[in-house]
């Protein structure tokens, strides 16, 4: 039995949701280099690379049925959180938008996985 057909509905959305927002923050790294000095703020993007390489593991771990998932949703969500938070400082850019957004949909859904409340 292939393990998609043991992960419940409700496993399968976060784990949509961390491989969006993962390939969003991959996105949004690359815009943030592409469009110069104003949107290279170093913490800006330690806090992209974070919840990239956040959002993969989780998703990783959570196709896997790690016992360890629910901590790393935890975790996850405070991620996302940073990031949204951080993206959303321009948020006249539609690229910084979007991240934003996958990063808060991501959040929630990892939060409901944990079982904490926003």
């Amino acid at each position: 039995m292939m393990h998609s057909e043991q992960m419940g509905p409700d496993m399968k959305k976060c784990v949509d949701a961390c491989l969006a927002a993962y390939s969003m923050c991959e996105e949004t790294i690359n815009h943030c280099l592409q469009q110069g000095s104003e949107y290279l703020d170093p913490a800006m993007m330690r806090t992209l690379m974070d919840c990239a390489d956040m959002t993969r593991m989780c998703a990783d771990m959570c196709m896997r049925m790690s016992p360890m998932s629910k901590d790393m949703c935890t975790m996850c969500a405070q991620a996302c959180d940073m990031a949204a938070e951080a993206c959303m400082r321009m948020e006249n850019d539609p690229q910084m938008k979007r991240c934003a957004e996958a990063c808060r949909a991501c959040a929630e859904s990892c939060r409901s996985m944990s079982g904490i409340r926003a």
